[in-house]
Order: C-alpha cells, then sequence, then structure tokens
C-alpha cells in the first residue's frame, strides 16, 4: 500500500511540474508581454544646484533630474543617479560607467568631439559674481585683470579661460574648485575677488543666500546651450531620449517642470 501511495505521489508531482506550476520559473507572466526594461545611468556633478544636487534628505533632485526621471518613465527604463567627478565626464561616458550626463552640460566644439549631444534645450551664459557690495569696478571681462578669479574645474568658463591667454595672464590667480558650492564658500570668505559661474546656477546659489553676493551684468565668453550628452557612438539611446523629450516639450510637461523649479517656462521649443 505505501508502495502504491509513493507511486501515485510521484506522478502527481511530475504533472504538476511538466504543466509550469510554481516551480516552472521559465514561464513569462502576462503571456509574455512583461519584458524587464534597461537600466539607464545618468551622471551628474550632484552638488550642481538647481540642476541637480543632495538634499537635505541626502536625495538627488534638481531641474535636470525631474526632466530625466519623467523621460526614463516614457522609456520604460529604471533610471540611476551617479555622482561622478565632473573634470572627468568624458571618461566616465567612455567607459560606460554611465550611459548619459543631463546636468546643465554646455554644448562646446570640444566636447562635440568626444561626445554625442541631444538638440539644445535651454539657453545659458557665464556671468561674474562678486561678494555683495564689493563689485570692484567690474564692467566687462576685462576688468577682471588683477583680481583673484575662480570657477569650476572642467567648466565652460574654465575652457574658455583656458583659451583666452590674454584674459587668463591678466588675472592675479586664477583657482578652479571640484564644486561650485566650495567656490561660493571661498568668495564669501574673500580667497577670491570674483567667480566666474553659469548664470542659471549662480543665481540660484544667491537666492539660497540672500544678501551675500551680487551678480554681475557682465558676460565671459559667448552665450551658450545646455545639451544632453552621449556615448559617441550611442545614436540608438540619444534618438530614444530625444524623441520623449521632444514629447515632452510639445505637450507642456516639460514647461511645467521648469515653472516648478524657476518660476518660468525657459526651455527652448
Amino acid at each position: 500500500m505505501k508502495k502504491i501511495f509513493m507511486a501515485a505521489l510521484l506522478l502527481v508531482t511530475m504533472i504538476f511540474t511538466g504543466c509550469g506550476g510554481s516551480q516552472g520559473g521559465d514561464q513569462p507572466k502576462d503571456g509574455g508581454s512583461e519584458k524587464k526594461s534597461d537600466k539607464i545611468v545618468i551622471g551628474l556633478d550632484d552638488e550642481y544646484a538647481p540642476m541637480g544636487f543632495k538634499n537635505e534628505q541626502n536625495e538627488i533632485v534638481g531641474f535636470d533630474v525631474d526632466l530625466a526621471k519623467e523621460a526614463a518613465k516614457r522609456l520604460g527604463s529604471e533610471v540611476e543617479f551617479k555622482a561622478i567627478d565632473w573634470n572627468s565626464k568624458e571618461a566616465e561616458l567612455k567607459s560606460k560607467r554611465i550611459d548619459i550626463i543631463w546636468n546643465g552640460l554646455d554644448i562646446t566644439p570640444e566636447r562635440e568631439e568626444n561626445m554625442l549631444f541631444s538638440k539644445p534645450y535651454m539657453d545659458n551664459r557665464q556671468i561674474v559674481f562678486v561678494k555683495a557690495g564689493n563689485d570692484q569696478g567690474i564692467k566687462s571681462e576685462t576688468d577682471l585683470a588683477g583680481k583673484t578669479v575662480g570657477t569650476q574645474a572642467g567648466s565652460t568658463a574654465e575652457t574658455y579661460i583656458d583659451k583666452t591667454p590674454a584674459l587668463k595672464d591678466s588675472f592675479k590667480e586664477f583657482k578652479t574648485y571640484g564644486d561650485y558650492v566650495s567656490a561660493f564658500m571661498d568668495l564669501e570668505n574673500g580667497r577670491i575677488d570674483a567667480l566666474v559661474c553659469d548664470e542659471i546656477t549662480g543665481r540660484y546659489a544667491m537666492s539660497k543666500q540672500e544678501g551675500k553676493f551680487d551678480a554681475l551684468d557682465v558676460k565671459v565668453g559667448d552665450m551658450t546651450q545646455f545639451g544632453i550628452a552621449f556615448r559617441k557612438d550611442d545614436t540608438e539611446l540619444r534618438d530614444k531620449v530625444q524623441k520623449v523629450f521632444d514629447e515632452m516639450i510639445k505637450d507642456g510637461t516639460a514647461a511645467k517642470i521648469s515653472e516648478q523649479w524657476f518660476k518660468a517656462d525657459l526651455l527652448k521649443k
């Protein structure tokens, strides 16, 4: 009797397994319609407010972060934000440690040699910031002569100043920083006389430290434009992101995100 019971139990087990029960791990859910999405890793300077930065809860937030999250959602992709050394951003992309740089990145001829860009989505310019009430007679970039000037390492401002030796050589000293938080701190403490910085970033920093800094209407270099950067050969991902980003602009979603951060729609149409 015991042998008959065991044989019957074995037969039931075989039938259950063969019919794709709970042990049938290769059976697709929902008739095979579910597919695990790819993860997109986005590199950023996580102290670059308001484009991408850590809030008081140590969460990465920001204008570009919100745009990227919405784009990834429309692509059906998981998204990860990874802090990188801004001065090594091209190497981070090339090595495939990240897939995209979406972080207030200016499109420049030098960067286009190593990176593939989206269409421009926002205008930008580099201007001069000083300690409040201390404009030092700076009315143009040539008035920076004899001053200790700072900017972020790897920034558009650094590239421009390095390419303009007459300007750079006129400075008393030129300092670069890993992030603009440290640069503004040195400006406040008098370690530098002037800071050349993205206008959007600088004005946001000013709004968080009211009364400490002044923004001078002094443009350094040419007007630039923000773009999303990809690996040079990754046209497939660039085209997919561009398509959904165009849709976000067309349906007004991108404008709403801009309004939340800047109280205005600053995106190029």
